[in-house]
C-alpha cells in the first residue's frame, strides 16, 4: 500500500499544473520572464526541436543535459530556501502585534491625560473671565441709561420749544427741531409703557398735528381756492412751512401740492371750457401756449418758495397733460362727426412736438408719485395728452365711415350711369370707382402709419379687408349680368332657314363690356391688393407682419375673374346650343350629296363671330384672361360637339361625308378663334391649338369610322381601334348606332370588339381607355384635303 501511495504521489508531482488565465497573468506581470520554460504553454518537444534542430546538433547533447541539471540544481536550491524563510514568519508575526498593542495602551494613556488638563484649563478661564463679563454689563447698562436720559432732557426740552415756536409761527426753527424732536423719540419706542415718556409722544403728535393745520391754513389764505393769487408773490413763512411740510405727514405736502397747482391751472379749466371754440382740436397750439406762459411766470414768481426737490413745475405740466388729455377726449366725443383724419394729424403733430419739449426739460421724477400720476416712465405723455387708443379709434370710426359712404356712392353712381356703353373707351375698361378706392386707402395707410406702425395697423388692416370684399361683392360680383335658360328653343325646321345675323346671343353687346369690365376691374384690384399687403407689411412692425395677409381677399377677385369668364363662356355655348340640337335632328341618312357647310355651322360661326372679337377687343388689357375665355369655351363646346355628333343616326356615308366637312369647318374656325375678326392676325398659343387639334381630331375619326364599311367585322373592329385608341364598349356602341346597324349584327360585333381590344401591359390598370399613337395634325390636314378632293370630284 505504501509503495502505490508512492507511486501516485509522485505522479501527481509529476503531472502538468494547470492554472487559470486571470492567475497567469498576474504572474506574468509580477515575475515577467522570456525563459521558454516559464510559459503557460511551454511544450516539451517544440522546446527540445528547439535545441536540437538539426542530427548535427546532438553532438552537444551532453553539455546541453548538464547545463539543464544546473538550473535544476539552482531551483531547486531557491525553493529550499524560500521554504525554510517561511517557517518562522508566523512566530514573527504574532510577537510584532503584541508590541503594537502594548504601544497603543501607552498611546491612549497619554491622551486621556492631555484631555484631563485641558478640562481643568477651561474651567480655570471661566472663572477668571466670569468678573469681566459682570463688569461689562454693568457698564454698557450705565451707559444706557446714561443715553437715555440725555435723550430724555432732549425730548422734553425740544417738545416745549416746539410747541411754543408752532404757536409764534416760526417755520425756519421748527424746520430743523422737529426732525430732531422725531429722531429722539424713536429712541424711546421700547419705553412707551412709561406714562412721562407716552405724555410726551402724544404732545409731539398733537404739535405735528397742529402744525399740518396750520401750515394748510396759511396756504389756502396765500392762495384760495376762489379768486386770484394774492399780490405780492409768496412770502419767506411759506417757504419755511414747505420745509417743515418735508418732515410732517407726507399727506400734508401732497395736499399744499394738489390745491396750488388745482388754483395754478384753474384759469385754464374755465378758458378751454368743452363749449369754447378755442377748445376744439384745429386751435390745439393755444393751449400748448397758455401752459408754456404760465411755467414761465410760475419760476419767476414761486420758483424759490417750493424746495427744489418738490419738482412743482413737473408736477404742474404733469397735470396740465391729465387735464388735457380728458379734456380733449370729452370734446373728441362731443364732436366725433367733425372729426378728420387730416385734423386729427394735426393735433398729433403739435402734440408730439409739445411733448418733446416736456421730455427734454423735465426728467419724470414725479410721475411714480403724486396726484393724478398714472405711469411710471417719461415717455408718457403721448398717452397723457392724447389717448392714442381713443384717436386711433377715432380714425377708425372716420375711415369705416367713409369707406360706408364711398361704397354707397360708388353703387349709386353705377346704377344712375349704368354699365360702360359699348364701342366707347369706357367699354371694357377698368371702373374708376376702383382707383378711388386704392387712392383712400394708400392714404389711410400712410397717414395711420404716422400715428403708429403696431396693433392699429392690424385694424386697420381688417378695416381694408372688410371693405374689399364689399366692393368686390357689390359693386363687382352684384352687377355681373344674370343668365336666365332660354324656355323658347329652336325648332329644326327654323333653324335651318334662318338667315344670318337672325339670332342673338342671350347676352347683348352692353351685358359683355359689361362682364369684361367687371372682369378688368377685379384683375386691377386682386394686383393692387397684393401691392398694398406688400406696403402695409413694410409699414407696420416686423413682429406683426404675419398678421397682416390679404390673400383671402385676392381669392374673391381672382373668383369675380372666373365667374366672369364663365359667364363669357356660358353665354357664347348657350349661342350654340341650338344649332347642334339642329345638327343631331337632321336626317343625315337620307342626305344626297355633299354640299357647302351646312347652316348650324353657319350658326355656330356667326355667333363666335359676333361674341369674340367684342369679348377680344375688350380685354385688350388682359391678354391671358381672354386666352383662358378660349381655352375654357373650348374644353365646353369640343365634348358638347361630339355628344351632339353621336346622335346623329342613323347616319349614311354620304351624310357621313357631310358632317366630316362641316366638323373640318368648325375645326378651323376654333384655330382663328384667337384672331377671329381681327385685323391683326395673331398665332395661337400652342396650349390652345394643341386643344382643339385633340378634341377636334376625335370628331373626325368618329366620322371617318362610320364612313369606313363594317364588313368585313374584323377590319372595321381594327380600324375603330387604330383611329380612336377608345377602349370603352359604350363608345363603340355609339358609333355602331351611328352606322344604323341593328341590335343583332351590333351583339357580334361588341363580342368581336372585346376579343380585339389589345391585353394591357402588366401592372397597369385595366381601365377602358388605350394608349394608341395618334396622327400629327400635318397628318390630320394631309387627309381631309384629299377627302375634299374627293368631295369636289363626286360634285
Amino acid at each position: 500500500m505504501m509503495e502505490e501511495e508512492e507511486l501516485e504521489f509522485s505522479e501527481d508531482l509529476e503531472a502538468i499544473l494547470h492554472l487559470i488565465p486571470e492567475v497567469q497573468l498576474a504572474i506574468e506581470q509580477v515575475f515577467p520572464s522570456q525563459d521558454p520554460l516559464d510559459r503557460a504553454d511551454f511544450n516539451a518537444v517544440e522546446y527540445i526541436n528547439t535545441l536540437f534542430p538539426t542530427e548535427q546538433s546532438l553532438a552537444n547533447i551532453d553539455e546541453v543535459v548538464n547545463k539543464i541539471r544546473l538550473k535544476i540544481r539552482r531551483l531547486d536550491d531557491n525553493i529550499r530556501m524560500v521554504v525554510r524563510g517561511q517557517t518562522n514568519v508566523g512566530q514573527d508575526g504574532r510577537q510584532a502585534l503584541a508590541e503594537a498593542q502594548v504601544a497603543i495602551g501607552q498611546l491612549f494613556g497619554k491622551i486621556k491625560d492631555i484631555k484631563d488638563k485641558a478640562e481643568k484649563s477651561e474651567q480655570m478661564v471661566k472663572e477668571i473671565t466670569r468678573d469681566i463679563k459682570q463688569l461689562d454689563h454693568a457698564k454698557r447698562h450705565l451707559t444706557t441709561s446714561i443715553t437715555t436720559l440725555n435723550h430724555l432732557h432732549m425730548l422734553a426740552g425740544g417738545v416745549d420749544s416746539l410747541e411754543a415756536m408752532t404757536r409764534r409761527r416760526q417755520y425756519g426753527e421748527v424746520a430743523n427741531l422737529l426732525q430732531g424732536v422725531v429722531n429722539v423719540l424713536e429712541h424711546f419706542h421700547k419705553y412707551m409703557g412709561i406714562p412721562q415718556i407716552r405724555q410726551l409722544s402724544e404732545r409731539v403728535k398733537a404739535a405735528q398735528s397742529e402744525l399740518g393745520t396750520q401750515i394748510l391754513a396759511d396756504f389756502e389764505e396765500a392762495f384760495p381756492a376762489q379768486g386770484s393769487k394774492r399780490a405780492g408773490g409768496p412770502s419767506n413763512v411759506l417757504r419755511d412751512a414747505c420745509l417743515v411740510a418735508n418732515v410732517l405727514d407726507p399727506r400734508i405736502k401732497q395736499e399744499i401740492i394738489k390745491k396750488f397747482i388745482r388754483q395754478h391751472l384753474s384759469e385754464y379749466m374755465v378758458l378751454f371750457q368743452e363749449n369754447q371754440d378755442v377748445a376744439w382740436l384745429d386751435k390745439i397750439d393755444r393751449r400748448y401756449a397758455w401752459i408754456k406762459r404760465q411755467l414761465v411766470d410760475y419760476e419767476e414768481k414761486y420758483g424759490r418758495m417750493f424746495p427744489e426737490e418738490w419738482c412743482m413745475t413737473e408736477r404742474i405740466a404733469v397735470e396740465f397733460c391729465h387735464i388735457t388729455r380728458t379734456e380733449l377726449a370729452k370734446v373728441m366725443r362731443t364732436r366725433a362727426k367733425e372729426i378728420e383724419v387730416k385734423l386729427l394729424l394735426f393735433a398729433i403733430q403739435r402734440t408730439t412736438n409739445f411733448e418733446g419739449l416736456l421730455a427734454k426739460r423735465f426728467s419724470g421724477c414725479t410721475l411714480t408719485d403724486g396726484p393724478g400720476v398714472r405711469h411710471t416712465h417719461t415717455h408718457t405723455h403721448t398717452v397723457e395728452i392724447m389717448s392714442i387708443n381713443y384717436i386711433l379709434h377715432s380714425v377708425c370710426v372716420t375711415i369705416l365711415r367713409n369707406l360706408g359712404e364711398m361704397i354707397d356712392r360708388f353703387v349709386s353712381d353705377f346704377r344712375a350711369q349704368g354699365p360702360p356703353k359699348a364701342g366707347t373707351e369706357d367699354g371694357g375698361a377698368v371702373l374708376p370707382s376702383c382707383a378711388d378706392l386704392f387712392v383712400y386707402y394708400k392714404k389711410c395707410m400712410v397717414q395711420c402709419s404716422q400715428l403708429s406702425t403696431g396693433e392699429p395697423m392690424i385694424a386697420l388692416t381688417t378695416i381694408f379687408q372688410k371693405y374689399l370684399r364689399e366692393y368686390a361683392w357689390k359693386i363687382l360680383s352684384g352687377n355681373l349680368p344674370k343668365t336666365s335658360s332660354n324656355s323658347g328653343g329652336l325648332t329644326i325646321k327654323s333653324l335651318l332657314q334662318e338667315k344670318e345675323g337672325s339670332e342673338a346671343a342671350k347676352f347683348n353687346v352692353e351685358e359683355l363690356c359689361l362682364i369684361c369690365s367687371i372682369l378688368s376691374t377685379a384683375e386691377y384690384c386682386l394686383a393692387t391688393t397684393q401691392q398694398l399687403e406688400e406696403k402695409l407689411k413694410e409699414k407696420v412692425d416686423k413682429t406683426l407682419v404675419e398678421r397682416i395677409n390679404l390673400t383671402g381677399e385676392m381669392d374673391t377677385f381672382s373668383n369675380v375673374i372666373s365667374n366672369s369668364i364663365q359667364l363669357l363662356v356660358q353665354d357664347l355655348d348657350a349661342a350654340c346650343d341650338p344649332a347642334l340640337t339642329a345638327m343631331s335632328k337632321m336626317p343625315w341618312q337620307s342626305v344626297e350629296h355633299v354640299g357647302d357647310q351646312s347652316p348650324y355651322v353657319t350658326s355656330v360661326i356667326m355667333h363666335i363671330k359676333q361674341n369674340v372679337p367684342i369679348i377680344r377687343g375688350n380685354l385688350a388689357s388682359t391678354r391671358k384672361y381672354f386666352t383662358q375665355f378660349c381655352i375654357k369655351f373650348t374644353n365646353s363646346f369640343i365634348p358638347k360637339f361630339i355628344n351632339h355628333l353621336f346622335r346623329c343616326k342613323p347616319i349614311s356615308m354620304v351624310g357621313a361625308e357631310q358632317l366630316l366637312l362641316d366638323t373640318h369647318s368648325l375645326k378651323t374656325v376654333l384655330l382663328d378663334l384667337p384672331s377671329i375678326g381681327s385685323q391683326v392676325v395673331r398665332k395661337a398659343p400652342a396650349s390652345y391649338t394643341k386643344i382643339v387639334v385633340k378634341g377636334m381630331t376625335r370628331a373626325e375619326m368618329i366620322l371617318k369610322v362610320v364612313m369606313a364599311p363594317h364588313e368585313p367585322s374584323v377590319v372595321f373592329v381594327d380600324n375603330y381601334i387604330k383611329l380612336l385608341a377608345d377602349g370603352n364598349p359604350e363608345t363603340f356602341q355609339k358609333t355602331l348606332d351611328m352606322k344604323g346597324l341593328k341590335r343583332s349584327e351590333q351583339s357580334s360585333m361588341l363580342e368581336l370588339f372585346r376579343q380585339r381590344l389589345p391585353t394591357p401591359p402588366s401592372g397597369a390598370d385595366g381601365g377602358p381607355s388605350l394608349s394608341f399613337s395618334t396622327p400629327t395634325p400635318e397628318q390630320e390636314n394631309s387627309r381631309i384635303r384629299k377627302l375634299e378632293k374627293l368631295i369636289k370630284k363626286r360634285l
